[in-house]
């Protein structure tokens, strides 16, 4: 074997240095700041890719916080419309009630005068019959001719002394 005679040591031991060398500044002359550029691009790309995640985080906290403003305003407005209906229809219901209490009230008082205006002519007609009956049974009994006066007055202070 060639490579292991000690006469070719230096000319293989140049040509190890030489392509050493070569082959040194051709990694780092190119390909190392090709790869330094694909490393630093990509960096660029994932920081850039990480500030749009964190705008668009930003972006999103504000969209729920606007939504969930949203909501509570309509909450709210619901609420108030819901009580404000309540009160309308509060109002409607206190207004039907008195008006119907008003109706019940005249119907009760109109009721009321009738019964009275009823017993005033039943104790009328009461008595008209009881002074027609006491005229009847002394003309029978006594065979007499009583005073219509006399017998209205008697009946009169006979009821009363029943009330």
């Amino acid at each position: 074997m060639p490579q292991f005679d000690p006469s070719v040591f230096s000319p293989q031991l140049f040509w190890l240095l030489v392509t050493f060398i070569a082959l040194y500044w051709l990694v780092s002359k190119v390909a190392v700041p090709r790869v330094g550029e694909v490393l630093e691009q990509r960096a660029r790309v994932i920081q850039e890719d990480l500030d749009r995640a964190v705008q668009l985080k930003a972006e999103t906290d504000a969209a729920a916080a606007a939504y969930e403003k949203a909501m509570a305003d309509a909450r709210s407005q619901a609420q108030d419309h819901m009580q404000a209906m309540q009160a309308e229809l509060k109002a409607v219901a206190e207004k039907r009630t008195a008006d119907i209490s008003a109706q019940i009230g005249k119907q009760v008082s109109d009721a009321e005068q009738r019964i009275g205006a009823a017993k005033q002519s039943a104790l009328d007609a009461m008595k008209g019959i009881a002074a027609d009956t006491a005229r009847d049974v002394v003309a029978k009994l006594t065979s007499l001719t009583p005073d219509t006066g006399a017998v209205d007055a008697a009946v009169a202070a006979a009821l009363k002394e029943t009330r």
